[in-house]
């Protein structure tokens, strides 16, 4: 590690601080139909966008008339996906002449957009057309982003107000994210892309010439747009294989560094729109602080683990740390941050290859997705997970104290709870269960890359990403097979909706709850005792439920990596 690799690290998190306050308090006046600096534009807009699907937007919905909304649109969104992709070879904006794309794998590939997850079976430029990554795969990261953010408002109202039967409406919710908030930020980003060396054009490939001689299909297309809301909505499915790795998707250094604050600016704002719309900021901070602390401490542990390298490499007289699968341009410190930031949020978007990361470099992304993704997290995602765990820190301090649970003055009684555990388990429920199956058939097994622990690991880091719907992978995974195309597209609509319904089912019930004066018995909540007892939830939970599969890779890999231990590959 060194003091270079820090201040890079530190630069970062200072970044993403600083524009946490001024974001919040925008998608808050977005979210109040309060006036904004882009209304005189964006007003008419919105309102025709109104009148043309027959919605009120003054009309606010009962949770279950929210869920049905939301599994409708996205029910919709995922059929209209899947057929683009199965007629693609027949459609316009198609210079390569791309095929349709496999039953299968066009289920995966919808499921994944639908959900956020962005997992890819697949290498954007030799598999989806022009059309089919804008108005397919672009058009889904855009409102699977803003279904997201619009599920965690929808909760934070829950716990704003009192004595309501609504939580807002979803139609109304869903305009304000796409065109105030995710449209308007992508126009500016696409052109800071564009000034950074990433092309955008309808243009076919070009061919080159190398030095001796040979010739190079390069691959272009319309990159800068879709890279800027794979970051910013934490989609993170690359335009082209190597993702974020690409020198087309991620060419300079102050590329790398917006695209990781990107992914963290609206999840890191919504914990501040939290705070503002309960009427304390401090409870936002609170929340953040606790995500921080999970944060760092994951930053910390991979940069080490990277910058100290293979021992096994090292007893071969070859000093340094681990370079195997990241770029020179980033280097160590920046490939262990970029690793911990796309899944500490749900993004998965690479710019290294984490199948090259060291056995405990490659656990801590494992132990992000593991834990819901509440470090920041997804859009959206990220502050309805760290709520749910929020609901069980405080029914623990309760049970400690004796007293009726109570959180922003709204008592947390049974069901919220065993809502907020229903949807904590679905997470391990779907990534344990179908990780336990592959990693004793044969057909999955034969599409590991390594075996002995790295080989589960790599089954484990896929079924974790898709439940979680974050979307990177190890790498060293052949999942374009029958099997994992449908069970990962099934993990991936398990982590989405089973977590989501409950979820609302809360902000149903909450919201409809009167407010209880705080007291001098009042458990504080936006104090350090708080953040320490809400990171512990986090932690416990989390290590007593994956603990056992960790151990039986990354941590029984990195152990036998000190004993000189090494594994060759399957069969």
């Amino acid at each position: 590690m060194t003091l270079n690799g820090w201040l890079q690290i530190a630069l970062f998190c200072v970044l993403v601080v600083a524009l946490t306050r001024p974001i919040g308090g925008y998608m808050t006046a977005v979210f109040e139909g309060r006036r904004t600096l882009l209304s005189p534009a964006l007003a008419p807009v919105e309102r025709g966008l109104y009148r043309l699907a027959g919605i009120d937007a003054r009309e606010d919905q009962h949770w279950t008339s929210y869920v049905v909304a939301m599994l409708v649109f996205n029910g919709l969104g995922l059929l209209a996906l899947y057929g683009l992709q199965r007629v693609q070879g027949a459609l316009p904006l198609n210079p390569m002449g791309m095929a349709a794309v496999p039953p299968e794998l066009a289920f995966n590939t919808a499921a994944s957009f639908v959900t956020n997850t962005n997992w890819q079976n697949y290498g954007g430029e030799t598999t989806m057309s022009y059309l089919t990554q804008m108005a397919g795969l672009g058009v889904q990261n855009f409102l699977s982003a803003a279904t997201g953010i619009v599920l965690a408002v929808a909760l934070v109202r829950g716990l704003a107000r009192a004595s309501a039967g609504a939580i807002g409406n979803f139609w109304a919710d869903l305009v304000r994210a796409t065109l105030y908030i995710l449209l308007p930020i992508c126009v500016v980003y696409t052109l800071f892309l564009v000034w950074q060396g990433i092309p955008q054009t309808f243009g076919p490939s070009v061919e080159a010439t190398t030095l001796e001689g040979a010739k190079q299909v390069i691959a272009i297309g319309p990159v800068a747009s879709q890279v800027a809301i794979k970051m910013l909505g934490t989609n993170g499915g690359g335009f082209f294989n190597a993702n974020a790795a690409h020198p087309f998707e991620n060419p300079t250094a102050l590329s790398n560094l917006v695209q990781m604050v990107s992914i963290f600016l609206i999840g890191a704002g919504l914990t501040n729109v939290f705070g503002r719309m309960v009427g304390s900021e401090r409870q936002g901070w609170a929340i953040l602080a606790a995500m921080g602390i999970l944060f760092i401490a994951g930053v910390a542990v991979c940069y080490w683990a990277e910058a100290a390298g293979n021992p096994l490499i090292h007893a071969l007289g070859i000093d340094g740390g681990n370079m195997e699968g990241k770029e020179v341009r980033f280097g160590v410190a920046l490939s262990a941050l970029f690793a911990v930031v796309t899944t500490a949020a749900s993004c998965g978007a690479v710019n290294a290859m984490h199948d090259s990361l060291m056995p405990l470099g490659g656990m801590i992304p494992l132990i992000n997705m593991e834990l819901g993704e509440v470090i920041v997290g997804g859009v959206g995602a990220g502050l309805y997970g760290i709520l749910l765990f929020v609901i069980i820190a405080i029914f623990i301090s309760g049970l400690m104290v004796g007293r009726t649970p109570e959180y922003l003055g709204k008592k947390i009684e049974a069901k919220e709870v065993k809502m907020a555990m229903l949807a904590i388990l679905c997470l391990p429920l779907a990534m344990l269960t179908f990780t336990a199956i592959a990693a004793v058939m044969a057909g999955p097994v034969s599409s590991i890359a390594n075996a002995g622990p790295h080989g589960f690991s790599e089954i484990l880091y896929a079924y974790t990403s898709a439940a979680a719907n974050n979307g990177s992978a190890f790498g060293g995974l052949t999942g374009n097979t029958p099997w994992y195309n449908v069970t990962l597209a099934i993990a991936m609509l398990a982590g989405r909706f089973l977590m989501i319904v409950p979820t609302l089912a809360i902000a149903g019930s909450l919201v409809a709850k009167k407010r209880i004066p705080a007291s001098s018995g009042t458990f504080p909540t936006d104090g350090p005792l708080f953040v320490g007892l809400l990171t512990g939830a986090v932690v416990i939970v989390g290590g007593l439920t994956f603990f056992p599969a960790l151990a039986v890779g990354p941590i029984v890999e990195h152990l036998a990596m000190l004993a000189g231990r090494t594994f060759g590959f399957p069969g």
